[in-house]
Formats: C-alpha cells, sequence, structure tokens
C-alpha cells in the first residue's frame, strides 16, 4: 500500500504544497530525453528498437501537477543479460576474473547484490552488458520481476534484465520503489510469458508506462517511505514479540494443567477458559491446546469426575487388569485357532520407563499386547487398472480422519487380493500414515463395501485390535498423542517415520472399557470447542483483511 501511494503521488500531498519542483513536466520530459542519450552513449549503444508513443487509453491513474507518464525505455537503457556459450568453457577459479551474477546469488539478498558465487573470463562477452556498480538488474524468472541495485561489478546471464536509468531524472531510491510497487510488478506480470515459470518479455518491460515526478519529489517520496517503513517494521516487531508472548503463556498454563495433580487439574482448567478469548486468538495455540487435551484424556484427568460420580452411586468399575487379561485370553484362542500368528514376547514394562502414575483401576502395557496386527502396506508397487473398484491407498488418501477415494488410484483384483492378505483392512481398523510429510495422520476404516476393497502401500500402517474390549477411538487419541515421541525414536532423518516396532513396544495407559467410551465422549466435545475457537478465528482474520481491504481501495482510489 505504501508503495502503490507512493507511485501515485498520495505520500507527497503536503509536501507538494510547501514546495514547487525547479522543472515543469514539458522540462522533465527535456532532462529525460537529454539524460537517455548519454545514457546510451556510456552504454556503447549506438541504437535500440524504437519507443511507441501513448495515449490516455493506456494511463491506469490520474498524475500531480508536473509528473509526467512516460515509456520505461525514455528513461531507461533496457537489455537482456548474455551468457557466454557454454558457459563451463569461460567459468575461472583466478580472482581477477569478472563477477559471473546469477539468480542463486540473490538468496537471502534484499535490496543490494555484493557478492557473486563465481567469476568468469572476459573473452566473448558483450561489454554492453557488463554491470557496474549502481546498475539495476530485474530477475526474468524465478524470483519473477525482482529489482536489485548492484554493488559489484559483473557480467549477468539471461536470467535478467539489466536497467541503466537517467540520473539526472530518477532517484535510484525512487527507482527501487517504483520497480517494486504493485503497479509496475502487476504491469510486468501482466505482460509475462510462459505458463508454469513465467518470463519478463524484454519489450513490454520497455513499453511499460511509468509514472516520474520531479527528482526533487523523488526524493522526498524516498524519505517519506523509509520512514513508514521503519514504522511498519517496529509495528511487526511488537506484532511478533506479541505471539510469542501469548504462545508461552499457552505453553506455560498447559505445561501446568498436564503436570497437575488430579485434585489441581479442574481450578487450571477453570483458570486456562478464562483466558481463551485473550490467548487462542492463533492457530498455532489451538494445536497446542489439542495437544493438551490429548495429554489430559490418556492421564485420566479427563474423566476424574465420571469415576467420583461411579464412585458415588456405587457403580462397580471393572479393573483395566481384568481387562488385559481378557485380551490376552482372547487373543491365545485366535492363535491356536491360527486366526493371527503369534509374535515375539514383548519385553517387561520398567519402572524407569513409566512416565507418569495412572488412576486407580488403569494399568501400563505395551500396545502390541492389546492389539493382534499393527502391519504396513505393500513394499512395492502395483500396476494402475482404472475403474477396477479396488483401491491401492497410499498417506495422500488419508486426511482429516478419513479414507477418500477421489483420486485415490485402482488395481486389479489379482495383485489387490495378494496386498489384502497382508493388511487385511476390516470395519473398524486404525490406519495411520507412518512415513513422508502427513505422518501421523489418522482414519478409522468405515464399514462399507469401499473399506472390503481396499488396502495399502507401506506409507500407511494398519492396526486391528479385539473391539470388544478396546474403543479404537481411544487408541487413536493415544496414538496421535505418542507421535511426536514415535518420530524422535523412528530414525527417520529426510523423511519422517513411524517404526512399527516402536509402536508395539510403546507402553500404553489401559483404561477401564467404560472409561474408555467416557474418554472419548469428552475429548470429542473438547475437539468441538478447539474447532469453533479455529472458525471463530478464521472469521475474525476474514473480517480485519475485508476491512483492511476496504481501507486501501479507499486510501488507493479515492
Amino acid at each position: 500500500m505504501i508503495l502503490q501511494l507512493a507511485v501515485q503521488g498520495k505520500l507527497t500531498r503536503q509536501w507538494r504544497i510547501t514546495n514547487r519542483p525547479e522543472l515543469n513536466s514539458k522540462e522533465l520530459l527535456e532532462v529525460i530525453k537529454v539524460g537517455k542519450i548519454k545514457v546510451l552513449r556510456e552504454s556503447n549503444v549506438k541504437s535500440e528498437k524504437p519507443i511507441k508513443d501513448f495515449d490516455l487509453s493506456e494511463v491506469k491513474f490520474d498524475l500531480p501537477e508536473n509528473w509526467v507518464w512516460v515509456r520505461f525505455a525514455s528513461a531507461a537503457y533496457i537489455c537482456r543479460g548474455g551468457s557466454p556459450r557454454p558457459i563451463n568453457n569461460f567459468i575461472t577459479d583466478d580472482p581477477d576474473g569478472i563477477n559471473w551474477i546469477k539468480i542463486g546469488d540473490t538468496k537471502g539478498v534484499l535490496k543490494y547484490i555484493e557478492e557473486c558465487g563465481e567469476k568468469i573470463i572476459p573473452e566473448g562477452l558483450k561489454m554492453s552488458r557488463l554491470v557496474v556498480p549502481g546498475d539495476f538488474i530485474l530477475s526474468n524468472s524465478m524470483s519473477f520481476g525482482k529489482p536489485y541495485i548492484m554493488r559489484t561489478t559483473g557480467c549477468i546471464h539471461d536470467g535478467w534484465l539489466l536497467i541503466r536509468e537517467v540520473k539526472e531524472a530518477i532517484n535510484k531510491d525512487f527507482l527501487y520503489h517504483l520497480l517494486s510497487s504493485p503497479y509496475v510488478y502487476g504491469s510486468f506480470k501482466d505482460s509475462a510469458a510462459g505458463g508454469v515459470v513465467q518470463n519478463l518479455n524484454i519489450e513490454k518491460v520497455r513499453q511499460t508506462l511509468i509514472p516520474l515526478p520531479p527528482l526533487e519529489e523523488q526524493k522526498a517520496i524516498v524519505a517519506i517511505v523509509n520512514q513508514l517503513f521503519a514504522e511498519v517494521e517496529q509495528l511487526e516487531a511488537m506484532t511478533k514479540e506479541r505471539i510469542q508472548l501469548k504462545a508461552d503463556f499457552v505453553t506455560s498454563a498447559l505445561n501446568q494443567l498436564t503436570q497437575a495433580t488430579e485434585q489441581d487439574t479442574a481450578s487450571q482448567w477453570a483458570f486456562l477458559q478464562q483466558h481463551f478469548g485473550t490467548f487462542f486468538t492463533e492457530k498455532e495455540n489451538i494445536k497446542k491446546l489439542r495437544e493438551g487435551i490429548l495429554q489430559l484424556a490418556v492421564q485420566g484427568k479427563l474423566t476424574r469426575d465420571w469415576r467420583a460420580i461411579r464412585q458415588a452411586q456405587g457403580i462397580p468399575i471393572e479393573h483395566a487388569s481384568t481387562l488385559l487379561a481378557k485380551i490376552k485370553a482372547e487373543k491365545e484362542e485366535l492363535i491356536k485357532e491360527k486366526k493371527i500368528k503369534k509374535e515375539k514376547p514383548l519385553p517387561e514394562i520398567s519402572q524407569e520407563e513409566i512416565p507418569y502414575e495412572l488412576p486407580d483401576g488403569w494399568v501400563w502395557c505395551r500396545m502390541g499386547e492389546i492389539t493382534t496386527l499393527i502391519t504396513d502396506g505393500k513394499h512395492g508397487n502395483c500396476q494402475d487398472e482404472h475403474d477396477s473398484g479396488y483401491y491401492f491407498l497410499s498417506a495422500k488418501d488419508v486426511q482429516k480422519g478419513k479414507l477418500l477415494y477421489d483420486r485415490a488410484r485402482q488395481i486389479n483384483f489379482k495383485e489387490f487380493s495378494e496386498v489384502h492378505q497382508r493388511t487385511n483392512l476390516e470395519p473398524g481398523d486404525l490406519c495411520i500414515v507412518n512415513t513422508g510429510a502427513t505422518v501421523g495422520k489418522t482414519a478409522i476404516a468405515l464399514d462399507n463395501e469401499l473399506t472390503r476393497k481396499s488396502t495399502f502401500q507401506k506409507s500407511v500402517a494398519v492396526v486391528k485390535i479385539l473391539h470388544q474390549f478396546l474403543h479404537i477411538r481411544y487408541l487413536e487419541n493415544f496414538i496421535i498423542n505418542q507421535t511426536p515421541k514415535l518420530l524422535k525414536k523412528s530414525g527417520g532423518s529426510a523423511i519422517n517415520n513411524l517404526l512399527l516396532g516402536d509402536m508395539k513396544r510403546i507402553i500404553t495407559p489401559l483404561p477401564p472399557l467404560d472409561e474408555q467410551k467416557a474418554i472419548v465422549e469428552k475429548v470429542n466435545s473438547l475437539m468441538a470447542l478447539c474447532d469453533k475457537l479455529e472458525q471463530e478465528i478464521e472469521t475474525h482474520q476474514t473480517t480485519q483483511e475485508e476491512w483492511m481491504q476496504s481501507c486501501l481501495r479507499e486510501v488507493v482510489e479515492g
């Protein structure tokens, strides 16, 4: 907005009241004309393509008095960079070579280019395209249309446009702001060529109309822009500090909540609720709140009142140790019937492994003890067969708690049958992305025909349980809660992984079955609260953006 107001002359209205430029618009055009001849002579350019006349139909907005519209090529020499061919024959280790300025040399650079990665020998170069300190170069691709000011001498390859302005008529910093403005950038983009990678059309850049004020007003614009940018940066720093303070408060409050004793949990939660409107105004903090809720769930702190009510009413609660014994007995029967495979014994749980104290009636176990299968999908590919009706799902098909079939691959029945023997996906199974960018995403297979015709690539793991003894949503919540710890142990470097062995061995808090159901209900209720908070954030952001856009339109167009 600041740059747009600058190039429209709206930042210097007050300046024009108290200051009169030395040149009027007619005189300014004459200075530009004479200066352009000088620039061409200094650049060793004898002639260039003609500059088109223009009429008022091309003008995008009105200019203040004594400003002029000119074709960019009228006020600057513009040419394309030139790469010697083949470039490998010109690259040299000689420190006296010429700097070879590539797009990659702008990495992390904001305005000035001072250093280059490589040098080349000067033979075969078009010296008219040699850039010197003070020249502008404009990125032709990648960081499309971004201007830089040179502080070194060198040769630019053909990914750059060279711009050498008429110094008698254009202040260098003003030109930098002009080239960075929405008006000029939009003009370049509208005339760009190319699809995925856009390229500047040099002739259209040359013919772009630019607004030019007198030199004294350009300097005044630069001073005002710099002052406003400094204020914006200060505001940005204050905003970041405020967001960080809120994030620190949320982290501290959630830590106190999850580490509180059972007796103190309710008061800590009440304290946190009082500050929802103040501190849970960023989605990152809502994410932390979700994580805190799951931690409270697997610690048994969400169902403290549930247990107290049951105890007061004299309702018996089956101890989880009895539940665990039933699970083990049922698994033994299934092994005898050869319905599931016998697995290696899991190590006993040591006292050092136990992270926190469980409520009465809960027990620690390893996940492998309460699941009948933890496996991943096929370690290899399958041939696509469109419209076969048999699906070969991957990590991308596990989204937002569901298995998605819109873009899922389909394979022939023979390959499906071979892979399905490994995963044996059934309704109620838990599917977990175990590798890649979306690692930890989960979905529970629904009771429908699609589930029975689905299997997986190795990027997805399937967890099976005995549903009469374990609530799959409770186990899902625990796995989501534990995913960060499992990732740390996975050994994955560039690609995150959840190792199946780690999942089988991880110690798991097991509550009684009725309490598992109560936990799931409580978690669902609190996650709905998080959804509501996120929706309020989105609504607030949308309102703010609409308000800001309205203000900008009024300022820029009014």
